[in-house]
Order: structure tokens, then C-alpha cells, then sequence
């Protein structure tokens, strides 16, 4: 997996995702914040959406902002995570069905993440390998 470096742009995604999900913490409800970078600069922001049965991920709800706003072209997404309001958000990996949505929409956009304790940075498509399509389907 190519580990590329992490730039201030990328500290800012951070930041963007922390000040969301500061903004819009609850207990029960939102703990994980998202931001998305598109390659002309623009940045989205997002929090999980969670009852006690569903919750909907940060990264999706994210996506899906830029989407809405007419967005196509991603560079970057950065996801935190809080879990009491006394608690810094810290940079979180992106489960296994944010790696499945975020590559479909933005195969080579790059995921900041933590490996084990370490801060990486990867292309999207390097994190999930090998992309679920359906029989003949070419990538997006």
C-alpha cells in the first residue's frame, strides 16, 4: 500500500471534521465527523446519524452533502471520532462500508486513517483493493 505524506490541506480536513463533530456531538447520537475535499477546494462536513437500531456513517452522510451540491470530482476524506464530550476527536479508519462507497465515488481520492496507532494517508482505492463490482461493470 503506498503510504503518501500528510500535507497541511489534509491537517485541515482533519480540523474541519473535528470542529463538526464538536459542533453536533451527542451521546448516543453523533460521535464520528467527517470532511471531504474536492479538487478544486471545496470541503464538506458531516456527522453519523445513529438511533438505537440504524446508524447511517459520517462518511456517508458527507458524501452525500458534495453529491447533493453537484460535486463528482473528490480529492480527500478525513473521519474522527469522540465518545464523551470530555474527549478530543481523534482521526478514525473508515469501516468496511464507507471503504465500499467512498471507492466507488472516488476511487483514487486519498482516506486519511489510523493503522494501528499511526497516522497513514493512501489513495481510497489502495484501502479497499479489489473494488465489489457486478459481473462485466467497469469502475467508475
Amino acid at each position: 500500500m503506498l503510504d503518501l505524506p500528510i500535507e497541511p490541506a489534509d491537517e485541515a480536513l482533519i480540523a474541519a471534521a473535528s470542529d463538526v463533530l464538536r459542533r453536533n456531538f451527542a451521546v448516543g447520537r453523533h460521535h464520528v465527523g467527517a470532511a471531504l475535499r474536492t479538487r478544486d477546494g471545496r470541503v464538506y462536513t458531516g456527522v453519523h446519524v445513529g438511533s438505537r437500531r440504524i446508524n447511517i456513517c459520517a462518511e456517508e452522510v458527507t458524501i452525500g452533502t458534495a453529491l447533493s451540491a453537484g460535486e463528482r470530482d473528490f480529492a480527500a476524506v478525513a473521519s474522527v471520532i469522540m465518545m464523551l464530550p470530555e474527549d478530543e476527536p481523534a482521526v478514525t479508519s473508515p469501516c468496511g462500508v464507507c471503504r465500499e462507497v467512498l471507492s466507488f465515488y472516488g476511487p483514487d481520492m486519498t482516506v486519511i486513517y489510523v493503522d494501528h496507532g499511526v497516522l497513514r494517508k493512501t489513495r481510497m482505492a489502495d484501502l479497499l483493493p479489489g473494488q465489489w463490482l457486478l459481473p462485466g461493470e467497469a469502475p467508475p
